[in-house]
């Protein structure tokens, strides 16, 4: 018999010697975490975020190095009919007077009416680091509310950046802090429904928990050389616990299933590395493959993101081939204690007993019509799915504006009142503009002229005041004007307004000036330019992934069609995840369900990140049954008896990884941010739909008819005779027998 892969050799000697074996784990862990604390982290600037006009804008408003403190208002307004000027001005004069007392606050403004004399607004400037204001804005919000007690006849709120920064900061803490709280005891409770035993539903995460620390700290440690942003952390977790679950959930199943067969302990270990350790490497291949594709987005948010998931996808790959296999051949049959008695009754018949294999009846059923029928059954399912998909074509990206920010906090609702009120503290576009010194005066004349052209423009709001503050650097050679527009930042009227300043007024304005460089910034460019960026991405970012990802199966299967069927099957499934974000968020009617109000857009990061990490995932499903087909077909099984072995043999474990997948993932659906409403529905409803059409219909359809031109390949890329097995073919379901 020829060398036993590394795979096995690593898993037998970790069985071997459980305690070095688990001893060496905890002490990698340890290491990599508090290694990472130590070195700090490295966080992404505005240079490594820079990303079309946009980004130019930001660089050219940075180097004025301005200071721009933060800002807050007091807004004062009827509670109903007509604002009392009398008493608004004293309302005005009494909120002045005990802000100038708090700490902190730098400066109090003079009160300033609205034009149609509904509002009363009273500016704040902060003092220290704009950056940390929100976590120091609260006093001046205990302030304003005592002035709001003092004059009951009125209502007195406060607004600004600090205070909606607090007010979104604590809720997306609530958010993270319940979906922390849920998805743990969800995972377990789905991992022990599978297994019927408390330990064995505790190993997968365990090992995923612990993957997911590792990679923390190694994240920590890489982002010096790849900066990381507010992202990363949150995306290793997700990853993390997704991909060490399903790694453990496949190993232990398998080592469960041959010591049910009556194999010693360590056999069956050696076994589960053969068979689904070699399946778990090939899937963290595969998922390392698609989320590197993100390094070629050039961008420092995917890049960061790319960086965090490759880690914790290897860790979780070397946890599954080392210390899984040590504490497997440790605990021996106390994985299955403590039962849970009808539970365990329920997996002992799905799993069979020592000596009586089960035969599962659920599957052969779905499976029937695609081994009886393979070819009306594909052309159905995949017509279904491309129905499914088609909304994709129509699919718009933008970022989310403070439109779609939940109205639940007092904060969003007086932000409401301002922009409505004063309709330039609003959506704005920033002109950034860099020339010589000595053209300052001829820049700033010209920004005036142009505030001047857009007043009169009904696409842009007319500054408030005494007219246009445009702001010159130290230097004198940056100037800066906040452009705003009385319409929402996804709008189209916001779109039109900032392509006529980039199209025609602001290089008519800025014509003749020697030397001259300017950008058109802001939130709309924002977003239409990340929108542009992703777009023009996305084809390189799909053609490494689809390339690497064939040949990597091509090799695994030494079959050129099961690679190309993957490829295939993979994206129908990610078209079809997109066809149905679209149907769900581009329109109204599903915002009651799920509570939310439709954008009319999908947020502009996701396309990519949803392409390259369910790309990712669903290869852990499709390497683990194609797998089994494959181990069937080795052992002299006629092709269709081994589809059917192989999707029922691999159903309920797939089944219960994907149960873990969507139950994680649809807690997301629950937070109040839509970009985390879209990212938890498309990613659950993709895999959903990978793990039950895509794997269960159009797989065994396609591989039914393709019968054994499944496995040709050039005689470069073919298999070397196998050895005679070691047992006969397993036998095919009775229920099955009849499709032939």
């Amino acid at each position: 018999m020829g060398r036993r892969p590394v795979t096995v050799r690593l898993a037998r000697w970790s069985a071997e010697h459980p305690w070095r074996a688990i001893a060496l784990w905890v002490v990698f862990v340890a290491v990599c975490f508090v290694g990472g604390n130590a070195a700090g982290l490295n966080e992404a600037t505005d240079a490594d975020q820079a990303i079309g006009e946009f980004g130019r804008a930001e660089m050219i408003v940075n180097g004025g190095d301005f200071h721009d403190p933060a800002t807050e208002n007091v807004l004062i307004t009827a509670r109903s009919g007509t604002l009392d000027q009398a008493a608004a001005k004293a309302a005005a004069q009494d909120a002045a007077g005990r802000l100038r007392q708090v700490e902190g606050v730098a400066s109090v403004g003079t009160p300033v009416p609205s034009r149609d004399g509904t509002t009363l607004l009273l500016p704040i400037t902060m003092a220290g680091d704009p950056a940390t204001a929100g976590d120091r804005v609260q006093p001046l919000r205990d302030t304003t509310a005592r002035v709001q007690e003092a004059h009951p006849e009125l209502r007195v709120e406060q607004v600004g950046g600090p205070s909606i920064d607090k007010a979104l900061d604590d809720t997306l803490g609530k958010d993270f802090k319940r979906a922390e709280l849920l998805s743990l005891p969800v995972t377990l409770a789905i991992l022990i429904i599978a297994f019927g035993a408390l330990i064995a539903a505790g190993v997968p995460v365990l090992l995923a928990l612990s993957s997911v620390a590792a990679a923390m700290g190694l994240s920590t440690l890489a982002s010096h050389l790849v900066p990381a942003t507010d992202t990363t952390a949150s995306v290793i977790l997700l990853i993390g616990m997704a991909v060490g679950v399903d790694y453990s959930l496949f190993y232990v199943r398998r080592e469960r299933e041959e010591r049910a067969k009556g194999r010693s302990g360590l056999d069956a270990v050696e076994i589960a590395a053969e068979t689904s350790g070699h399946a778990v490497v090939v899937s963290g291949t595969a998922v390392i493959i698609s989320m590197a594709g993100l390094l070629l987005a050039q961008d420092a948010i995917f890049s960061s993101l790319a960086v965090g998931s490759v880690l914790v996808v290897a860790v979780a790959v070397i946890g599954s081939l080392t210390v899984l296999p040590a504490l497997l051949a440790k605990l021996g049959r106390w994985v299955d204690r403590p039962r849970v008695p009808l539970l365990w009754r329920l997996t002992a018949a799905r799993g069979g007993r020592p000596g009586q294999p089960a035969r599962p009846r659920f599957w052969p059923a779905v499976l029937r019509p695609a081994l009886r029928a393979p070819t009306a059954t594909l052309l159905i399912s995949v017509a279904l799915l491309l129905a499914l998909a088609a909304p994709a074509l129509g699919m718009k990206l933008k970022f989310p504006g403070a439109e779609d920010v939940p109205r639940t906090t007092p904060a969003m609702q007086a932000y409401d009142r301002l922009t409505a009120a004063f309709p330039s503290n609003g959506t704005s576009h920033t002109v950034a503009v860099r020339a010589p010194a000595d053209q300052a005066d001829r820049v700033r004349a010209a920004l005036t002229g142009l505030a001047g052209r857009t007043a009169t423009d009904p696409l842009f709001a007319p500054a408030e005041g005494d007219g246009p503050e445009i702001k010159v650097s130290a230097d004198r050679r940056v100037s800066v004007l906040e452009v705003a527009t009385p319409y929402a930042s996804r709008s189209g009227e916001a779109s039109r307004s900032l392509h006529e300043l980039r199209r025609d007024l602001v290089p008519a304005a800025l014509d003749g000036i020697p030397g001259v460089e300017y950008a058109v910034g802001g939130g709309v460019a924002a977003s239409e330019d990340y929108a542009d960026h992703i777009w023009a991405k996305l084809p390189v970012v799909a053609a490494f992934v689809l390339a690497l990802t064939f040949l990597v199966m091509a090799w695994t299967f030494r079959s050129v069609v099961v690679a190309l069927t993957s490829i295939l099957l993979n994206l129908l499934s990610v078209g079809a995840a997109y066809g149905l974000l679209v149907l769900v968020f581009q329109s109204d009617w599903a915002g009651g369900l799920l509570g939310f109000t439709s954008m009319d857009a999908i947020v502009t990061w996701l396309p990519l990140f949803l392409f390259v990490v369910l790309f990712g995932l669903s290869m852990d499903y499709h390497v683990f049954v194609v797998s089994r087909i494959r181990e069937a077909v080795d052992r002299g099984m006629p092709n269709r008896d081994a589809v059917a072995y192989g999707i029922t043999s691999s159903a309920g474990v797939v089944t219960s990884a994907a149960i873990v997948m969507v139950g994680v993932f649809s807690i997301f659906a629950t937070l109040s941010m839509i970009d985390f409403k879209q990212l938890g529905i498309g990613l659950a409803a993709a895999i959903l739909l990978d793990a039950t059409i895509i794997r269960a219909v159009v797989l065994p359809s396609v591989m039914t008819l393709l019968g054994d031109a499944n496995w040709w390949a050039p005689r470069f890329l073919r298999r070397r005779p196998a050895t005679p097995p070691a047992e006969p073919p397993p036998a095919p379901a009775p229920e099955l027998v009849g499709a032939r």
